[in-house]
């Protein structure tokens, strides 16, 4: 059987976080604050908890590399009851939520370009039409579906950097926004505005941990994963930051203040009216990079668990190439469900509280799988451990606590997800072949 590559696995991971997040999130943060500073700041701040959070998560995938993520490491971990709701939420909301923001997100950018406003069935039918064609590219063959990834990916990144360069080069009046502390922005970094923004941005790294999903088709799991997430991090980073401080510089906080096509807004400030159109339709084809990333790693889950549970085996079933064809099927029809079904802001709370609230357990996996398994044979080793899983956990369980109270509705509903899930798994545990002994065979 054929492994994908280096490359298509770091593909796979920026394009992941570079989508639906960063091109839709300051819209929202502006609603609560106006400070240049702090809004980088929750970029910065963001953008280290991610590194945190990958760095941990290296050394669980180069201990443990079988494809799956948190699925695979919370099974063996804890229990295996708290490894299928893991797998669960990472079917019905992790991936599948997701995907349908950055189709919806390609939709409402590539329509930007067309005289007046659309209507929401039209947007909604492109958004479903995109997924339906991924479904199609990656449900045959991984040399079509790496292909594609790597080849998007890649002209996602050098797009971003032309865009950033030209706007602050073209842009006629940069806007006075102040980069640098000024009264009042500590008190800032310390509120609920910024705790449930910093969700948001949460939301924009997430897929920091995409490689963990397919470390069963890596080649050399154990050597390239931790180079995989460190590397693929640390550049979406650096392209966050840059993006925002050039959204922020370009176009007026007050006209991208709770707005979804940030992107195509500071193009419009910074290009004129015909520039911004186009530079709407070149982001939004940018985003079939991220909708395809998730079609290729959520449905390995799905495959996963289908191989450990006799009721699911349907999910492991894969084509001749090899390829998980009914669970990628499946990850895409429940997509098109929630872009059917659900508004844009409150399917991207609760797939942020819910997302971070998974990787919360997996990253405090780290100190009890040292605990339980002092002995297990660890590749590589957390940097800096055990600060850097104990930042990962301060920062996102501040948060999750902040948008518990602040969003109780969309908190209380992802709790829920999880409530079900273990319901699910009560019902199904007696056909779980890891309850046999057969989950390492």
């Amino acid at each position: 059987m054929t492994k994908f590559r280096y490359t298509t696995i770091t593909a796979v991971v920026i394009a992941n976080m570079v989508g639906t997040g960063v091109f839709t999130s300051l819209g929202f943060q502006l609603l609560n604050i106006r400070s240049g500073f702090v809004l980088l700041m929750l970029w910065a701040v963001g953008g280290v908890v991610a590194l945190c959070g990958a760095m941990s998560y290296a050394e669980l995938g180069a201990a443990m590399p079988r494809s799956g993520g948190e699925y695979n490491f919370l099974t063996r971990i804890y229990h295996p009851a708290v490894g299928f709701v893991s797998g669960w939420v990472s079917a019905t909301v992790g991936f599948a939520g997701p995907t349908a923001l950055a189709a919806m997100t390609f939709a409402a950018y590539a329509t930007s370009v067309l005289p007046g406003d659309q209507e929401p069935a039209a947007l909604k039918a492109l958004a479903c039409s995109l997924i339906a064609l991924l479904t199609l590219v990656h449900g045959s063959t991984r040399r079509n579906s790496g292909g594609l990834q790597v080849v998007f990916t890649a002209m996602k990144v050098v797009v971003i950097v032309a865009f950033c360069a030209g706007a602050l080069w073209w842009v006629d009046v940069a806007q006075p926004v102040a980069f640098t502390p000024v009264s009042g922005d500590l008190d800032l970094l310390a509120s609920s505005a910024f705790a449930v923004s910093l969700i948001y941005v949460s939301y924009a790294y997430t897929g920091w941990n995409a490689a963990t999903y397919l470390s069963g088709e890596l080649e050399n799991p154990q050597r390239t994963l931790p180079w995989i997430l460190g590397c693929g991090t640390l550049l979406v980073m650096l392209l966050y930051l840059a993006l925002n401080y050039v959204f922020l510089r370009v176009a007026p906080m007050d006209v991208m203040s709770g707005q979804v096509e940030v992107g195509y807004l500071a193009a419009d400030a910074a290009f004129g009216a015909a520039g911004g159109k186009f530079t709407g339709l070149v982001l939004s084809l940018l985003l079939i990079s991220t909708v395809s990333a998730m079609t290729v790693a959520g449905p390995r889950v799905l495959q996963v668990i289908g191989q450990d549970i006799r009721a699911l085996r349907a999910l492991a079933r894969t084509n001749r190439d090899g390829v998980p064809a009914t669970a990628i099927l499946l990850q895409s029809s429940l997509a098109i469900l929630f872009i059917l079904t659900s508004s844009f802001e409150s399917v991207l709370v609760f797939a942020g509280f819910i997302l971070a609230l998974n990787s919360f357990a997996t990253v405090l996996g780290v100190f009890v799988l040292r605990f339980r398994q002092p002995d297990l044979p660890r590749p590589y080793r957390t940097f800096a451990y055990p600060l850097t899983p104990l930042i990962y956990l301060a920062v996102t369980g501040w948060t999750l606590v902040f948008v518990l109270l602040d969003k109780p509705i969309e908190s209380l509903l992802g709790l829920a997800v999880i409530a079900v899930g273990l319901l699910v798994y009560a019902l199904m545990s007696g056909t779980s072949l890891y309850l046999k002994g057969k989950y390492n065979e």
